[in-house]
C-alpha cells in the first residue's frame, strides 16, 4: 500500500512542537488549513493533558486556561477567542496524534497494527458491501487486516470530524482505493457531499495507521 509523500510526520515531544502540515498538490494551490502531529504515550498516561499542551502551544495559549470543552456527544470543541479553529485527537496503544484546523471540521485517527482476526466478520457487520467485496480480494490475511484498518480509519476519520462518531454509523460512508489511496465515493446526506472531504492517510511509525479528515466549515 502507498503513502502520499505529501503527508508530513515527526513525533513531537517539545513544549513547542514543530508543526506537521499536509503539503498542497503543487505551489500554486492554497496551503492547508490543517496541521497535525504525533507522540509516544506513554502507558497509563492520559492523552487530553499532552493533546492539549500540544494544541495550547500552536495557538500561543496557556494549556491550563486552553477554552476547550467537551460538547453533549463528548468531543472537544475549542471556545472563543479561538472558535474558528477544530480540533481532535486519536490515541492508540503507545501513541497519540493530534489535529488542528482553522475555518474547517477535522478528524483524526489511529490505530495499532496487529492481526485482525475478526476483520471480515465486523466489516460484514458494519461497512459497505462494495468495502467488503474488497477485503475479500486480499491475497493475505496480513493485506487483508491492514486494507481493514485503513477503512477503518478512513471512516472514523470523517465521522469524528462530523462530530457524531461512530454512533453515526461506519455503514453510512463508503470509500473506494483509488491508486493507493482511500477516497471517500458516497456517504449519508446528512455528512454532506463526498467532494466536500478531504482525506489524508497517516503512516506516522511503521506499527501505527491513521486518518486524517476535514471539510470546511459551513458557511466559510
Amino acid at each position: 500500500m502507498a503513502y502520499p509523500e505529501s503527508v508530513l510526520y515527526a513525533p513531537f515531544a517539545s513544549v513547542r512542537p514543530p508543526i506537521m502540515s499536509v503539503s498542497s498538490a503543487s505551489d500554486a494551490a492554497p496551503a492547508s488549513p490543517v496541521r497535525w502531529a504525533w507522540q509516544p504515550l506513554p502507558p497509563r498516561q492520559p492523552a487530553e493533558p499532552l493533546a492539549r499542551a500540544w494544541l495550547a502551544a500552536q495557538l500561543g495559549a496557556s494549556a491550563e486556561r486552553l477554552p476547550l470543552q467537551r460538547d453533549g456527544r463528548g468531543r472537544p470543541r475549542l471556545q472563543p477567542p479561538w472558535a474558528d479553529w477544530d480540533c481532535n485527537w486519536s490515541h492508540s496503544g503507545e501513541a497519540l496524534a493530534v489535529a488542528l484546523g482553522r475555518d474547517v471540521e477535522v478528524g483524526i485517527d489511529l490505530e495499532r497494527l496487529r492481526p485482525r482476526a475478526r476483520a471480515l466478520e465486523l466489516a460484514a457487520r458494519f461497512f459497505a458491501a462494495e468495502e467488503v467485496a474488497w477485503l475479500h480480494q486480499a491475497p493475505s490475511a496480513a493485506v487483508r487486516d491492514h486494507a481493514f484498518l485503513r477503512l477503518w480509519c478512513a471512516k472514523e476519520a470523517v465521522l469524528k470530524a462530523h462530530g457524531h462518531g461512530l454512533a453515526f454509523g461506519l455503514h453510512r460512508l463508503r470509500f473506494a482505493d483509488g491508486g493507493g489511496a482511500l477516497r471517500l465515493v458516497a456517504c449519508d446526506p446528512a455528512l454532506g457531499r463526498p467532494a466536500d472531504w478531504r482525506l489524508v492517510e497517516l503512516r506516522p511509525a511503521p506499527e501505527y495507521l491513521g486518518a486524517l479528515a476535514w471539510r470546511a466549515r459551513a458557511g466559510v
